[in-house]
């Protein structure tokens, strides 16, 4: 092998080297995301000092600030429906929201576990409706298809103004606790109420939540698909 052949070789090793560790950083980010969200939205859900309103805010805060934090890195999703609608929108490769997810929900168990570490036994927000079924899985299909729009828009499209980016997805959490949280608890993110019901040992309507955020980010990848038309991908 002569001297070009092996800086080739060396180069795509280091390349790979490099993707790699971009890839492990970026499932780190990920989970500390999640982790974050389930430690400090579901720990203001079980203080219960703060009302449904600041609750929605902080859930909202929390997602703004993780966003600025680790957008550059992972994309910023903690959130395995955010990760399925941009997937469906053309801009995540699919096995990555397995990846994804799983780095999400590990994240999310573990935010449970020390909430419970911290404040000891109680609900740790685990979701519920508190209206019937079909209401609360029809706002969780709505308020995620409004998030993942949302996040698809300000973190794909070169049109949109990114430099807001966080901001637009903390505000899209907050609306849909403001709106929906009386009726569904607003989960919209079906590692957020994984976690919490895996370590308190309570799954009812559990379904709703893990199957409703999906099918709304499946309607948001699809309907930005079509709003997007033929602007070229980020």
């Amino acid at each position: 092998m002569d001297t070009s052949e092996n800086a080739q070789v060396t180069g795509i090793a280091v390349w790979t080297a490099a993707a790699r560790s971009a890839l492990m950083r970026a499932h780190a980010a990920e989970f500390v995301g999640t982790f974050v969200l389930v430690f400090a939205g579901c720990g203001a859900v079980v203080i219960g000092r703060i009302g449904p309103v600041g609750v929605a805010l902080t859930f909202g805060l929390v997602i703004g600030l993780m966003v600025y934090s680790f957008g550059h890195i992972s994309g910023g999703h903690f959130n395995p429906a955010v990760s399925l609608g941009v997937a469906v929108g053309g801009h995540l490769p699919w096995l990555r929201v397995a990846t994804y997810a799983v780095a999400q929900c590990t994240g999310a168990i573990a935010g449970a576990l020390a909430l419970r570490a911290t404040l000891g036994d109680g609900p740790l927000g685990v979701t519920h409706p508190a209206g019937s079924d079909a209401q609360s899985f029809a706002l969780e299909v709505v308020f995620t298809a409004v998030l993942v729009l949302v996040v698809t828009v300000v973190a794909t499209d070169p049109r949109a103004a990114r430099e807001t980016g966080a901001l637009a997805i903390g505000g899209a959490i907050a609306l849909g606790g403001l709106a929906a949280g009386p009726i569904s608890g607003a989960s919209l993110n079906p590692a957020r109420s994984l976690g919490p019901a895996l370590v308190a040992g309570d799954f009812a309507g559990l379904w709703i939540y893990l199957a409703a955020p999906l099918i709304g980010a499946i309607v948001a990848g699809i309907l930005y698909r079509y709003l997007r038309g033929g602007a070229a991908a980020a």
